[in-house]
């Protein structure tokens, strides 16, 4: 979720009802510890607790540094990325690369773990290729190193985010070891999180791309956990008041250029479904500033409510 769960960003999650936050994965590379983008990546100022720091590398010794580096910036929990399938992440022997080396992986945990006084989690797949999964293994190695929890998508490096999440081997994965299991794939609404728990047996969830422009999902999981039943939608002021404080945030967080620009992916995502939203959309692309965009935002939303949208209109389509 690089570029994604920046602080503004897990900060409303939390306030929606997510139990935990991770930060975007930050590269180990010390040279790069001081760019503009990794000093927004390690920005928790006044996030709320716990405050959980991913870092991404292959060297053992640099990921341990990196470890002690998000400790002392605040960091309570660091996370060890072994799942992100991105080329030009696993073109570093990075990332879910690092499941075609189990030696290697085995060396990071360690080096980790041992680093720093706080609980180490890790983010990892089933395996690099299909056909040759090996997330027991990795598993129990992870568990042997100390690793206090484990998140786990439920596709190979191969899948990418194709195909269907494998929830199989997740159950295997939580029959086997001791240690917290957090379920990761294709979870998008309120029932399927359900099943999923009551499937696998896992401990916790972990949303990603089903939280884009919707991260009130959060509160309609956990509200349907509890009580069996749906919670009511969002109507379409929450949405818009949800939207226009997140552009908020985005802006102070991120400046005037900047600020605008991120601002657009997230605006993307809040509207996809909604009654004229492509031009919409086509037409805020063009926006330069901060103050145009958000006004052109609440105009959208204003239109909206003069059509009388419906609730039932303003449900997003989840990938």
């Amino acid at each position: 979720m690089a570029g994604v769960t920046d602080r503004p960003f897990r900060t409303l999650c939390k306030y929606f009802g997510a139990g935990h936050a991770v930060s975007e994965m930050m590269t180990s590379d010390k040279t790069l510890r001081m760019s503009k983008k990794s000093l927004y990546r390690a920005n928790f100022d006044g996030e709320l607790a716990p405050i959980s720091a991913q870092i991404a590398g292959s060297d053992p010794i640099d990921l341990a540094e990196a470890a002690r580096y998000q400790v002392e910036n605040g960091a309570q929990i660091v996370d060890i990325n072994m799942g992100c399938p991105a080329k030009k992440v696993c073109n570093k022997l990075a990332g879910s690369a690092l499941l075609q080396d189990e030696d290697l992986v085995a060396r990071i945990l360690d080096a980790v773990v041992q680093a720093v006084d706080v609980p180490v989690t890790l983010k990892t797949r089933l395996g690099f290729l299909n056909g040759k999964e090996n997330i027991l293994r990795v598993a129990l190695r992870a568990e042997q190193a100390g690793i206090s929890a484990l998140a786990l998508h439920g596709r190979t490096r191969e899948d990418m985010y194709l195909n269907t999440a494998r929830y199989g081997l997740i159950k295997e994965v939580k029959d086997t070891v001791g240690i917290p299991i957090i379920a990761n794939g294709d979870i998008d609404s309120p029932k399927k999180a359900k099943w999923v728990l009551d499937y696998t047996g896992a401990d916790a969830l972990m949303i990603g791309r089903a939280a884009q422009g919707r991260p009130w999902i959060f509160r309609e999981i956990a509200h349907y956990l509890k009580t069996g039943q749906d919670r009511a939608a969002p109507d379409i002021i929450e949405v818009r008041d949800v939207l226009l404080g997140h552009l908020s945030e985005l802006y102070e967080f991120y400046g005037e250029y900047s600020g605008c620009r991120i601002a657009r992916k997230h605006i993307s995502w809040y509207t996809k479904g909604l009654r004229g939203s492509n031009p919409f959309r086509q037409s805020m692309y063009q926006v330069e500033n901060t103050a145009d965009q958000a006004k052109v935002v609440a105009d959208y939303f204003t239109q909206l409510l003069d059509f009388g949208v419906r609730i039932d209109e303003i449900q997003t389509e989840l990938s």
